[in-house]
């Protein structure tokens, strides 16, 4: 080590022991013994320090250390107080978390059967479109919208203080068409396949549980396959009109409004256009479609006949999005008197 450098060193060792052997002189005159030793050894290194004499500071540096050592006690921390001050360091990570980073969520409905069920408790990444002052809609960084297909978690806008989830199935200014529970996106149907002719699910919508059916297709959008759950008559025959194809004619854009909700401030009104042409004889043609507004995102449940979604309230504006699902960490239906009925297999499942 070079000298300046070794100097420099002994001055700050010797500056920080005087300074705990005044404190310990000024708070325990009573010193005996070899707090006698204490004083004259702290004046040496003073005067010594005082004029330079550092080959002196270095001698009398690790008998000062020792006397400290021997004759000052500190104080360790309880351990309540430590205890307390991990707490608090555990407390303010997790909010850090929760307010930027990742939050939880459990699925409270049936409306994204089949991908995630009542009691499912999921993670959302919240960081993934941008980073907003906690707890309002402002965002202080911008990482981008959502894409078609994500599963997200938003504000509702005619409720803003329930979250909702939802899958984005489309964007701003894009045309939206829901006609015999085919999604048209841009004039073009969204690519699926039956998978399950007959299939059921557990529903507790009206407080008891009870078995639905349904019919399971499979829809890909984006190179990502995600199954849903239709009518259970679709594959025999189209369903009847039960205001799930949208939009409906002679009604208007979807907003809260449209549902007999107060109006949401942030939400705007998209535009219901008819196609060029006269509708076809066909009842699943596409003949009347839905624009998203700027600032918006179209969503819909995966369980298409049983969702309380963008049909009928509008669309989400993109800043209500708080993040977009990232997988189960947790699976239990609540049925409390049933503890058997863990789902140990959806645990650790993506949401795709």
């Amino acid at each position: 080590m070079r000298s300046s450098a070794l100097d420099r060193r002994v001055r700050k060792e010797a500056t920080a022991l005087l300074r705990e052997a005044r404190a310990a002189l000024l708070r325990k005159k009573e010193l005996k013994g070899k707090g006698g030793d204490l004083g004259e050894i702290t004046a040496e290194v003073e005067k010594a320090l005082a004029a330079g004499d550092l080959a002196t500071v270095r001698t009398r540096l690790p008998i000062l250390d020792s006397l400290i050592d021997e004759l000052v006690v500190r104080k360790p921390r309880s351990g309540f107080s430590s205890g307390v001050e991990s707490l608090l360091v555990t407390l303010a990570l997790a909010l850090s978390l929760k307010a930027f980073v990742i939050e939880a969520f459990k699925i409270p409905s049936s409306s994204m059967y089949p991908t995630l069920e009542i009691g499912d408790h999921i993670f959302v990444n919240k960081f993934i479109y941008g980073v907003r002052i906690p707890w309002t809609t402002t965002k202080i960084v911008d990482f981008g919208g959502p894409s078609r297909g994500d599963v997200i978690v938003f504000m509702q806008p005619c409720t803003p203080d329930r979250d909702y989830i939802k899958r984005v199935v489309a964007l701003a200014g894009d045309t939206i068409e829901v006609r015999c529970s085919v999604v048209w996106v841009n004039g073009k149907p969204v690519p699926q396949q039956l998978v399950e002719k007959e299939c059921s699910y557990d529903d507790n919508s009206t407080g008891q549980w009870r078995a639905m059916a349904c019919s399971r297709y499979r829809e890909t959008v984006n190179g990502n396959s995600y199954d849903t759950f239709q009518s259970a008559l679709r594959p025999v025959q189209p369903p009847m009109p039960d205001g799930k194809d949208f939009p409906q004619p002679d009604a208007p854009p979807p907003s809260c409004v449209s549902d007999n909700q107060a109006p949401a401030p942030n939400q705007l009104l998209g535009k219901v256009e008819a196609l060029p042409g006269s509708p076809s004889d066909d009842q699943c043609a596409p003949f009347l479609h839905y624009v998203v507004p700027p600032g918006h995102v179209f969503a819909m449940g995966d369980n298409r006949a049983n969702s309380n979604d963008s049909r009928f309230w509008g669309a989400v504006p993109i800043e209500n999005i708080k993040g977009k699902a990232m997988f189960i960490w947790f699976s239990y239906p609540d049925r409390w008197w049933d503890v058997t009925e863990f789902r140990w297999p959806r645990i650790g499942n993506f949401v795709d």
